[in-house]
């Protein structure tokens, strides 16, 4: 009986700790706008276009995982895993010096674009009504990116690893059976600016499983010495939100 009670008790604390985690993951289909690129960021290196000079090897199908967890009713903490990459393959349209590598035109290339981000974020809910939601907070996140191209006899790569501090914002509207919300990260300003914001709406289908299908723009790059790239993708998205 005490190894009963002792088991009950366990069971009913670790619900209590956990009640508030969520966890939403998100999928769907990669639309590119442009992928400009000039490594390094200099008048002898060649400014190109991924999405315009060269083809999309296979469709990008993006992958969200978002670990989340709420406390003292208005805090949120989540984690984020978001990879990301796409091939390119093709001609070279014009020679292509890249890392100070010479691309020569008309050979064939494989590009490689790599994103793949880690993020860290603490969100205060200020308002919170029947209806409305409305956040803000701070995101930090890491970040993994790679450039390649290669050829059959001659590889170039320029790999960036680090730190973008990012605002966070999220609003929502209640409609009573479903919910339109807008979330994400951003900040610009000095050489660079990140944008990435889903804008979208969920369904509940059941107590603890809902449903989400929106639209998502992630854009930006940097303008530094080592490198200049700015990209623009949107994405439509479906996802699952399960909730505890």
């Amino acid at each position: 009986m005490k190894k009963l009670i002792f088991t009950l008790l366990f069971l009913v604390g670790f619900i209590q700790i956990h009640a508030q985690l969520s966890l939403d993951v998100e999928s769907g289909l990669a639309f590119q706008g442009y992928n400009d690129v000039r490594i390094p960021n200099e008048s002898s290196a060649t400014e190109f276009d991924f999405n315009d000079d060269f083809d999309l090897q296979t469709p990008v199908i993006p992958l969200r995982v978002r670990l989340g967890y709420r406390f003292a009713e208005k805090n949120l903490l989540s984690v984020l895993y978001a990879p990301l990459t796409v091939d390119y393959k093709g001609p070279a349209p014009f020679d292509i010096s890249f890392q100070g590598d010479l691309f020569a035109q008309g050979r064939d290339i494989d590009g490689l674009y790599k994103f793949n981000s880690y993020r860290i974020t603490y969100r205060r809910d200020l308002v919170m009504s029947e209806r409305w939601t409305l956040g803000l907070g701070f995101t930090a996140k890491i970040r993994d990116a790679r450039v390649k191209l290669s050829t059959d006899d001659v590889s170039a790569k320029k790999d960036d690893f680090g730190f973008v501090p990012l605002l966070n914002v999220f609003v929502a509207y209640n409609f009573g059976g479903w919910a339109l919300f807008l979330e994400g990260d951003g900040l610009a300003g000095g050489p660079g600016r990140a944008f990435d914001f889903f804008v979208g709406g969920n369904v509940p289908l059941t107590d603890h499983l809902s449903l989400k299908a929106g639209y998502r723009i992630l854009e930006g790059g940097a303008d530094v010495d080592e490198v200049y790239n700015f990209t623009l993708i949107n994405f439509a998205n479906v996802g699952l939100i399960w909730q505890l």
